[in-house]
């Protein structure tokens, strides 16, 4: 089987103002095509935006945890039905 995550595209919002961090990874988002993901690295549990995706894109995107902290978070979000 071969190493998708590696070559996934990914967003490392510890880099990214605050404020700039959900527009930039809904437009990340809105980007993917059907079967196409991207890694959401970030230094705390973005639930937040989970809670924003399922709500504003219900049933849209896959969320999937990679790593789960204490520093460091990484969840591979991925596009499953168009909009």
């Amino acid at each position: 089987m071969p190493d998708t995550e590696s070559a996934a595209a990914f967003i490392d919002v510890r880099t990214v103002p605050p404020r700039e961090r959900h527009p930039r990874i809904f437009g990340m988002a809105n980007a993917l095509e059907i079967g196409d993901a991207f890694v959401i690295i970030n230094d705390h549990d973005p639930m937040p935006l989970h809670y924003q995706l399922q709500a504003e894109y219900p049933g849209q995107f896959s969320w999937t945890y990679l790593e789960s902290g204490p520093e460091v978070w990484r969840v591979e979000l991925g596009r499953q039905a168009a909009a």
